[in-house]
């Protein structure tokens, strides 16, 4: 196979539409979860796209829109087109690696983010972990606060505090955020800092407040929550894998019927 990828010197890609967002997740997910079958065909793209599964919002692109993303991703450099020697049919591949400086765990929770957007810290590491193991919620942090420091993805509030919420930051700047933001919580001026300290001072305390739950027991009703996700997921995605073996299948036979004049 002949790869069109040039190492150019385009600037680094910081804005991707709606569209261009779900194409390269796919291509990342696809490329992690079904090595085999990767890199990808056009119809095995427009699928990932669409799957119901794993993907927020659910869309329903036809081929001629994926492959009009997909020319954009190539100009953008983020995506190379194989020839295969054959004429076969031609196959996708993105070039994250090769655009950015991530670590793998760091191109999964991207191409997580990139196919169903913002989610919880337990909800990201359940299902960014199918595609690299992140075994624990302080590596999938060390990661998140990497990515957050260089401005990559986005938090509703400090990584260490529960139920906080993460999103890849690869939005139209026209885009609405959803009240999140890029800049760490170390970064907050100490003047703002203060003046929401005064503020919550100011704040008159209810008459009563409901007893908390014992620290170790939330975290323990997380971890099985978090458990739970995590198997339902992994059933999701074997259906998933089935489907893109099918796919994978169907290509090589329309190869072999190519190659026969049939």
């Amino acid at each position: 196979m002949i790869d069109e990828f040039e190492n150019d010197q385009r600037p680094e890609v910081r804005e991707l539409s709606s569209r261009q967002r779900r194409v390269l997740g796919v291509l990342i997910e696809k490329g992690l979860t079904t090595p085999e079958y990767y890199p990808l065909t056009l119809k095995a793209v427009m699928t990932g796209c669409n799957q119901k599964s794993n993907r927020s919002p659910v869309v329903d692109y036809d081929e001629d829109a994926v492959e009009e993303t997909l020319d954009q991703l190539k100009e953008l450099g983020l995506v190379g087109v194989l020839h295969p020697d054959s004429g076969r049919s031609l196959r996708y591949r993105h070039y994250v690696r090769k655009r950015y400086e991530f670590s793998e765990p760091q191109i999964a929770i991207l191409g997580e983010l990139l196919c169903r957007g913002r989610q919880t810290l337990g909800e990201l590491r359940g299902r960014a972990s199918r595609m690299v193991p992140i075994e624990t919620l302080e590596l999938l942090r060390s990661e998140l606060n990497d990515l957050l420091t260089r401005g990559y993805i986005q938090a509703s509030g400090s990584l260490e505090r529960r139920g906080v919420e993460v999103d890849h930051a690869f939005y139209r700047s026209n885009e609405n955020r959803g009240g999140m933001t890029t800049m760490p919580a170390e970064a907050v001026p100490a003047s703002a800092s203060s003046a929401i300290s005064t503020a919550t001072r100011d704040v008159a305390a209810p008459a009563s407040v409901a007893p908390s739950l014992d620290d170790d027991k939330v975290n323990a009703l997380e971890t099985q929550i978090s458990d739970l996700r995590s198997q339902n997921q992994e059933l999701k995605d074997e259906v998933e894998r089935l489907r893109t073996t099918v796919y994978g299948l169907e290509s090589k036979v329309e190869d072999i019927c190519r190659d026969l004049g049939i």
